[in-house]
């Protein structure tokens, strides 16, 4: 990968009045574009993830062990296909329908309620607009505000929102919206950790269209957290009513007309949508979007090359492999940026209380062989972080920090524990320990899976057993900490208090601190980090963090996830949307689409 990227100074004065703060998280590539790779699936060019390969027989051996020379010569084979976000020149025209092809059913539309992966988020893109968006750039800027600015200790924000924009049933939106959407996200599953994590202790209509939040300390990167499901407006009279769920009432360019579980959601446009292109015609240009959960990788991806639907996402690298492998004239729009695959372990669960666990377990995982299972080989490398190694962010001390794979250590890390008579899952000294490892049920992440249970098994100290759940469950097991060690993403190319601060909040108070995990200096650095609006400052303390996790290890890596939507060459604007300003917008990061000016070329 090349290094293009640099950290953003804080506090950019951008259009139309908006003060930025704490931009540095440009973790997309070319200046943190959050794009993509636009080629023809010819296979001539190197991405991402994929599917099972050899699984070794996790015999003790460390032939495979991924040392420093195995990596470098991975990297070499390794190239960066992101590429610059572009508007497309073509001419723009209304009209026309589109069926995309999701990994999964979304859980649900409820964005302060529903944990939404990216499947979920590529519908709720198309029902709520956010209160503020990044740029190509990196930078953050008002979408459905205006402006947004801070007092002097980032206390205080004040959002002006725009005029004359409705919701879907016609109600306006005023600042008392914002207000009365509070109360809301603060009971929300979902919105209440963000909100703890972002330190926000009121929100008031101070205007017709004025907002003020009020923080309980400074937090320099809050445009960050209105991009999100904090920021994602819904009107808060309709959202207490059980019809919600069934009807939700957003802003956005399209309106959802039916939703058939495990068939296909449908939403239509927006006749009354607020939003103009650069030539003053009104968005969005589609008729419609019908978004129809497959979950099985090599069904979705026959699913375009049959024409059953015109659009796929991916975020598995065998299937950007096959995408390039398949021929025709397809469009690959394919990212890597900070998201990283890996696990967790539920640290309020035994073993896993136990530090020696979790390091002998991570130490017997060997990463080049389960990114190898996955099909990534030549695409993703393996991971020491949340950051990419293109990222501003990225640690070359965390990398040196996280250990290698080594099968004897990680023996004797096991060993130590099941040894010990006060071990704390309550069985006998040197009886082995029992692991459940869960990952959804795709092939590739079940050859991963084997992969390391093959090691795990192979060491004579650990009795594993693989379960697999759909990814709903997957993730409500997560939440609801019905969880062992359990396959998961981490990070994201937002600005890294948006992943990372409500992951070290304390468990009680944070429905996403999964591995329930908590160290008082790794939550004191969290703050600490958006109490500042010094770059270099935020990111010393976010390796602290970094460096933390390689000590105590409630997670594992495996390598980057690539990403990928495929679709028919007709089908464009999906990597080249604006903003309300004008400046190009960050593309589509997690095969994320934004669907305000995808439009079919004539």
């Amino acid at each position: 990968m090349t290094s293009r990227r640099t950290l953003r100074l804080l506090a950019v004065p951008l259009a139309l009045g908006l003060f930025v703060a704490a931009c540095g998280s440009d973790d997309d590539d070319d200046g943190g574009d959050g794009t993509t790779a636009t080629t023809e699936a010819s296979g001539d060019t190197a991405t991402t993830e994929a599917e099972g390969g050899d699984t070794e027989e996790g015999d003790g051996s460390d032939e495979n062990a991924g040392g420093e020379g195995d990596v470098e010569d991975q990297q070499e084979s390794v190239e960066d296909t992101d590429t610059e976000v572009e508007v497309s020149e073509n001419s723009r025209s209304y009209g026309g329908d589109v069926v995309y092809g999701l990994e999964a059913e979304a859980v649900g539309l409820r964005p302060w309620e529903d944990t939404c992966g990216s499947p979920c988020l590529n519908i709720q893109r198309a029902i709520y607009d956010p209160i503020t968006e990044q740029t190509a750039q990196g930078e953050y800027q008002g979408f459905l505000a205006e402006s947004l600015t801070p007092n002097d200790d980032f206390t205080v924000w004040t959002v002006m929102l725009r005029d004359g924009i409705e919701f879907h049933d016609g109600t306006p939106l005023t600042a008392q919206t914002i207000a009365d959407m509070f109360p809301i996200q603060q009971a929300g599953a979902i919105t209440s950790g963000l909100i703890e994590g972002a330190g926000l202790v009121g929100v008031e209509a101070t205007g017709d269209l004025e907002v003020t939040y009020t923080l309980d300390s400074g937090n320099s990167a809050f445009p960050a957290v209105l991009t999100g499901q904090t920021g994602r407006v819904f009107e808060p009279t309709a959202a207490q009513s059980e019809d919600f769920i069934s009807n939700p009432v957003g802003t956005g360019p399209f309106v959802l007309e039916s939703r058939d579980l495990d068939n296909a959601t449908t939403v239509v446009r927006n006749e009354n949508y607020w939003l103009e292109d650069t030539e003053g015609n009104q968005l969005p240009y589609l008729d419609s979007i019908e978004f129809r959960p497959i979950p099985d990788e090599g069904t979705r991806l026959d699913a375009v090359l049959s024409g059953t639907v015109d659009m796929m996402q991916t975020l598995r690298q065998g299937t950007i492999r096959d995408a390039r492998d398949a021929g025709g004239d397809f469009v690959l729009l394919e990212f890597q940026g900070n998201n990283t695959g890996g696990g967790m372990f539920n640290t309020a669960v035994a073993p896993y209380d136990d530090v020696r666990v979790r390091r002998g377990l991570t130490l017997m995982n060997n990463q080049e062989a389960v990114i190898e299972a996955l099909g990534g080989t030549g695409i993703s490398l393996p991971t020491t972080q949340w950051f990419s190694q293109d990222s501003p962010w990225y640690s070359e001390a965390v990398a040196d920090a996280w250990p290698e794979f080594n099968f004897e250590e990680g023996v004797a890390s096991l060993t130590e524990y099941i040894n010990d008579p006060a071990r704390s899952d309550g069985k006998g000294v040197g009886e082995p320990i029992d692991v459940e490892l869960s990952c959804p049920p795709d092939p590739t992440l079940i050859a991963a899976m084997q992969v390391i249970e093959q090691v795990w098994s192979g060491s004579g100290l650990v009795n594993v057993t693989l379960t697999q759940f759909d990814q709903a469950t997957h993730i409500n097991n997560a939440i609801t900490d019905i969880h062992q060690a359990h396959c998961w993403r981490w990070s994201s190319d937002e600005d890294p208090s948006i992943s990372i601060n409500p992951f070290v909040a304390p468990p009680e108070e944070s429905p996403v601190n999964f591995p329930n995990y908590f160290n008082q200096d790794w939550f004191d650095a969290a703050i600490a980090a958006i109490q500042t609006a010094d770059v270099e400052e935020r990111k010393a303390l976010y390796e602290s963090i970094m460096l933390g996790l390689a000590e105590e290890f409630p997670i594992w890596y495996s390598g980057g996830t690539a990403t990928m939507v495929m679709t028919e060459p007709q089908i464009q604007g999906i990597n080249g949307w604006l903003l309300p300003s004008g400046d190009v917008g960050q593309g589509f990061p997690n095969a994320e689409v934004r669907w305000h000016e995808v439009f079919i070329a004539e």
